[in-house]
């Protein structure tokens, strides 16, 4: 079997400190597979000495590769810094779509009736990201512009893959933009969701105006959900539905890119929080996230070995919270390398397990 290619794509403070915990679980004696590994330092110290080169390199390697796994790195306030690499990586890497998946984390007590899984499917380039800004004026007369921009091809990307996921998952297409006050702009996206809906009339389909999706959440009855949105919207409404089940760290974010039937050539996975500076160096930080972005990875390739330990993965992170082994932020006590070694354990006892009995059914 032809070892496969992971790009890893290094960050700062704590989020490259969960990215070697993330690495431990791909080691060939716990997963039975081997890959290479290799390795773009996309810290701040490296991104600055390097003009934003090394970024651009790291996308063409996981372009070319088809699989990344990104540790979290640090934004630059200034306006002359070297700004958000993700916003490089997505583009350049040419992401169309960024999956978020909050699912209940079995003893944790979500937000009032939440218990199925809630994917908010938003738009990876365009939108308020990378958009012109400019001020004209002087004193209170001062005025701030934006000129913002989406494309089609981009809102009937996120729209196809919403119903595609939620086919998948048995879940309803539920939320959409707020294109009463934006009927152009935002009335794009809500043209190619009711097209999408065209495509797919056993999927449930209940579009909500933005505000409206945020209230509604709230009062959730506990049904599968995939929510379309735009870049920020979605951005937003990801975090806020992380929190729903108890924490930002218990799912992964995964970057995807198609190609024009709609198929993945590229698959991008980080955990969705920060560096968290205040925990760098005290082993204290949760590796949850991290280490289902590494499920998630190994879900988007080909391979019933692959499948295999995407699954043994989720279920051993899970698992492991269920039975109280928790970081401090979830109330335990178990240390960064504690939680990682006890999922590792899980997965290697798994796979054994399901190797076995896939020898007996052959």
């Amino acid at each position: 079997m032809a070892v496969k290619t992971i790009v890893v794509l290094e960050g700062d403070e704590t989020g490259q400190e969960l990215l070697e915990e993330a690495l431990r679980v791909l080691a060939p004696d716990v997963i039975g597979l081997e890959f290479r590994f290799p390795r773009f330092d996309l810290s701040l110290e490296s991104r600055r000495a390097t003009e934003n080169r090394i970024v651009f390199e790291a996308a063409a390697a996981v372009r070319n590769a088809g699989l990344g796994l990104k540790a979290a790195t640090i934004t630059p306030e200034g306006a002359g810094d070297v700004g958000s690499p993700n916003r490089i990586l997505r583009e350049e890497i040419g992401g169309r779509v960024i999956v978020r998946t909050g699912r209940r984390i079995p003893g944790i007590v979500p937000l009032g009736g939440v218990h199925a899984p809630i994917s908010v499917v938003r738009m990876a380039v365009g939108d308020a990201y990378g958009a012109k800004e400019w001020r004209e004026g002087e004193g209170d007369d001062e005025a701030a512009f934006r000129t913002e921009r989406i494309e089609r091809r981009i809102c009937r990307s996120v729209a196809e893959y919403s119903f595609r996921l939620a086919e998948q998952t048995n879940a309803k297409v539920f939320g959409g933009p707020k294109f009463t006050v934006s009927p152009v702009y935002e009335g794009m996206f809500k043209e190619e969701l009711d097209a999408a809906a065209g495509r797919h009339p056993d999927v449930r389909y209940e579009p909500h105006l933005i505000d409206a999706t945020y209230a509604l959440l709230l009062a959730t009855s506990g049904e599968a959900l995939v929510i379309p949105a735009l870049n920020r919207d979605g951005d937003t409404l990801s975090d806020l539905v992380m929190q729903m089940f108890g924490t930002i760290a218990g799912a992964e974010s995964t970057l995807l890119a198609f190609d024009e039937s709609g198929a993945v050539t590229v698959a991008m996975t980080e955990a969705p929080h920060g560096t968290a500076p205040a925990l760098e160096g005290k082993n204290v930080a949760n590796p949850m996230a991290m280490i289902m972005s590494v499920a998630s990875l190994l879900g988007y390739m080909k391979g019933e070995d692959a499948r295999r330990a995407s699954r043994a993965i989720y279920e051993a992170a899970l698992e492991a919270v269920s039975e109280g082994v928790r970081t401090a932020d979830l109330g335990g006590q178990a240390s960064t390398s504690d939680f990682t070694a006890d999922v590792i354990h899980r997965v290697k006892t798994k796979v054994e397990v399901w190797s076995s009995l896939a020898d007996i059914e052959r």
